[in-house]
């Protein structure tokens, strides 16, 4: 999974994302990835590996990772060469989701680009330059399309053409290409133009330190944040920057120690990658053993030779089946043997669709 971070300057973007950096994985334990200055890679925590690896004595521990990008040059007249132009453009569609980070707190030693704190102000001005690149994309297609769509009788053509111009119109509106009704027949047509607004967005807003242990509702510009998300069913979670920034920076047992001082569960990291999940739709099936216990993400609705895949495409192409037992099953009866023998592992074939949680052993013939 990978997410790109985007906020207007001074709204805690790069404490964010320093945080992030900070906390990042070593990239030794992931094999042929280049990360560039810009990328920060994490693992998403995972208390099911972990504890199945220490039941196992895993030699190896891999843990899902997501890596942020993040997204610099934009701001107000970006799509007008303003900033750092259009150099944005390359690193935000290469990105499955985006993490909006709004400034939810006033500070009078903090400037402001526009020297007043106004979080739905800021939200629409970035919208409003991601739009204003996606409005280019579309012309330059309905340019491409529309003498064969208006001087022959290719339907497919007729039919694209009437969708981005109803498109266009949508988004000349100033409104966000993932609010446009697309039916069924129209996907694919949506899907070709990877535009920057179809991205589904989690809005980060960003709060003072003295305010993070305080009800949400008592923040005006944060009650102000989620009302505007809910109108495009998009989330919202709530962190502290400056706090992520410095838990980055401690061992575990001062971490813990700072955590239950402000009254934390969680980081606003961890809630970060939860939330990302649950907007992508994602879960995580494992396979555990003495070798490696390891978590594998997938989409929800995926079927087992799909999921199997993910490992090695010599595994969905031989599928046979898959033997299937839930980790919590698998650690209560200290492995496979006994889950076993007391019949609580479970043979799925082709058409069951994996589970959040799933321990897998595949069965293949190639």
């Amino acid at each position: 999974m990978k997410l790109g971070v985007v906020g207007l300057p001074n709204v805690g973007k790069s404490t964010l994302f320093n945080a992030i950096t900070h906390a990042g994985a070593e990239m030794a334990n992931y094999p042929f990835c280049t990360i560039e200055p810009n990328v920060g890679v994490v693992t998403v925590p995972d208390e099911r590996v972990d504890k199945l690896a220490a039941m196992y004595q895993s030699k190896s521990v891999v843990h899902a990772i997501i890596e942020f990008v993040d997204i610099a040059g934009l701001v107000k007249g970006a799509s007008r060469g303003e900033g750092l132009g259009n150099k944005f453009l390359s690193h935000i569609r290469e990105v499955d989701a985006i993490v909006h980070v709004v400034r939810c707190f006033e500070d009078p030693n903090i400037t402001h680009v526009e020297n007043s704190i106004d979080p739905i102000r800021d939200i629409e001005t970035i919208t409003l330059e991601l739009i204003l690149a996606d409005m280019d994309t579309v012309q330059k297609r309905i340019d491409r399309i529309k003498r064969v769509a208006l001087g022959s009788t290719d339907k497919v053509a007729a039919a694209e053409y009437d969708f981005l111009t109803r498109l266009f119109a949508h988004l000349e509106s100033e409104k966000p290409a993932r609010l446009f009704p697309v039916a069924e027949s129209e996907k694919d047509f949506m899907y070709n133009l990877f535009l920057l607004t179809a991205k589904p967005v989690l809005y980060a807003a960003n709060i003072k330190e003295d305010e993070i242990s305080l009800p949400e509702s008592e923040n005006q510009f944060v009650c102000a944040v989620k009302e505007y998300a809910a109108k495009e069913n998009s989330q919202v979670m709530v962190l502290c920057a400056k706090i992520e920034e410095e838990l980055s920076q401690m061992d575990e047992e001062d971490k813990a120690m700072f955590m239950e001082e402000y009254g934390l569960e969680k980081s606003g990291l961890d809630k970060l990658i939860q939330a990302s999940y649950e907007l992508l739709g994602l879960i995580s099936y494992l396979t555990a053993g003495e070798k490696e216990t390891r978590a594998w993400t997938i989409t929800k609705g995926t079927k087992a030779p799909q999921a199997a895949g993910k490992i090695h495409s010599d595994f969905e192409r031989g599928f046979i089946r898959a033997e299937v037992v839930d980790w919590k099953t698998l650690l209560d009866c200290n492995g496979y043997a006994k889950a076993r023998e007391e019949g609580k592992v479970r043979s799925e074939g082709k058409d069951y669709v994996m589970q959040d949680g799933d321990v897998v052993i595949y069965k293949f013939n190639v």
